[in-house]
């Protein structure tokens, strides 16, 4: 069970911990330890930690940084130490800046690492636990929450109105039901309705349950993402092409002209090493010296500019990409939004309203049903957006006195949420909300009246 990097699969009888055993109380401290020696830690490897010396190595491999060195070298041979001098003071400012501003963005990745540590509630010995999510194993029994991170990927034993935000995974900014397992079956990939498992790194936005670890670490399905992504290496930016290309071309150009001032003025009778001296000075002045110090305090103003808009910058290349970006292609809604939905229209009684402050009583009286309808303190998209532009208008979200006493999750039979409440104006009411043909079929209609509300329900 367990085995290198960090699989867990359950055998047919549905075995809990891998071992034979369905004890619902999870894994043992002792046996959790054994196994977490055993496959590593639950955390994906981070990237290697860039010091000052590959930070500078880096900003001296730049061909324009070559140049700069060669042209302070070549003054320095000749006697012109102010000259020299000066190049290598740009030199210096030119390593300094890109230390500074480059060494600043690691500390601050470094501490927001630190500070997004994920935990877990596991069952260990049969009592829940908090652990840091690095600690978990293959075979824990991990309890999931509204509003919970999933710290490793799992297979689901229990779930009631589980909904869970793959966006992360998939781009759908859409949160999919899951559905507890119902005997062995094999892993599978995400996306899709109804499945039993549920991924690293993705968030719970309502109902609870439980499901049993079959998957850490870099064998997870982000980790499986992180391995691929670390096989790319980053290209060069389109700035640092051009630069290289304007360098070699300056270079060649130099020690063409040099070496047919030298043959000139040596096959005169001028003396060889008077005409050295003069192709050494020719091809100094031919030297874009200004270029390298340019090429960096400009990307380094624009890094500090970001900076104040708390925009992290880890490389200063990216400044110049982002600058030269005139096309911008997106796949998928969520990939670069905020993953956010907004309130369009309200459909009643025929006619469909967009929500402002002249909505009639009948449409008000719709969200604030939709609002009934919500649970607290949910970490839906759709329903915080029913909640914003209930606060928007003033839509009372709960009646002065009542209180829920139950909440009917999700299920595969009814696709529809629904919450009853007791006191208040009403001596009981239940709101629901959910699929259009779930929500019909709990309500006394016409079948004219059943039509068109589907008809209105299929143009949305």
């Amino acid at each position: 069970p367990g085995g290198p990097g960090n699989r867990f699969d359950d055998p047919p009888g549905g075995s809990i911990d891998g071992t034979g055993s369905s004890d619902p109380r999870g894994l043992t401290a002792a046996e959790a330890a054994r196994r977490l020696l055993q496959d590593g830690p639950n955390s994906l490897p981070e990237p290697e930690r860039r010091t000052w010396r590959h930070i500078a190595f880096d900003a001296a491999r730049e061909p324009m940084f070559l140049l700069l060195c060669g042209a302070a070298l070549l003054y320095l041979l000749l006697g012109s130490a102010l000259e020299g001098g000066f190049l290598l003071l740009m030199v210096a400012a030119t390593v300094g800046m890109t230390l500074y501003q480059e060494g600043k963005t690691e500390h601050a990745l470094r501490a927001l690492r630190q500070l997004g540590s994920p935990q877990a509630l596991v069952l260990r010995d049969g009592t829940p636990r908090r652990v840091a999510g690095s600690e978990l194993v293959a075979g824990d029994v991990i309890l999931l929450a509204e509003g919970a991170r999933v710290p490793a990927d799992a297979r689901l034993c229990a779930a009631d109105g589980l909904l869970v935000d793959e966006s992360l995974l998939t781009g759908e900014s859409v949160p999919v039901r899951k559905l507890a397992a119902r005997g062995a079956m094999p892993p599978m990939r995400p996306g899709g309705e109804d499945l039993p498992w549920v991924y690293s790194g993705t968030l719970v936005v309502q109902g609870h349950g439980s499901a049993i670890v079959t998957a850490t670490g870099t064998r997870s399905e982000i980790g499986r993402i992180g391995d691929s992504l670390r096989q790319l290496a980053p290209p060069p930016s389109p700035l640092q092409r051009q630069s290289a290309l304007l360098a070699r071309r300056f270079a060649v150009l130099g020690l063409a002209a040099s070496a047919l001032l030298v043959l000139v003025l040596g096959l005169r009778g001028g003396g060889w090493l008077e005409a050295l001296l003069a192709g050494i000075a020719l091809s100094i002045s031919m030297l874009p010296e200004e270029f390298t110090v340019v090429l960096t305090v400009f990307p380094a103003l624009g890094a500090w500019r970001l900076a104040r808009a708390n925009v992290l910058t880890r490389r200063l290349a990216a400044i110049e990409t982002l600058g030269a970006t005139s096309v911008l292609c997106v796949d998928k809604t969520g990939t670069l939004t905020e993953n956010r939905m907004a309130l369009h229209a309200l459909w009643c009684g025929g006619v469909e309203l967009a929500p402002g402050p002249a909505l009639p009583p009948t449409h008000r009286a719709l969200l604030r049903h939709a609002i009934l309808a919500t649970p607290e303190r949910s970490h839906d998209p759709m329903e915080h957006a029913l909640q914003a532009q209930a606060d928007m208008l003033d839509v009372p979200a709960r009646p002065a006195g009542a209180r829920l006493v139950h909440e009917y999750g999700l299920t595969a039979a009814r696709r529809a949420l629904m919450l009853a409440w007791q006191g208040g104006p009403d001596p009981a009411i239940v709101a629901a909300k959910g699929a259009p043909e779930s929500i019909l079929a709990l309500c006394r209609m016409e079948p004219d009246e059943r039509a068109a509300a589907l008809a209105a329900a299929a143009g949305l």
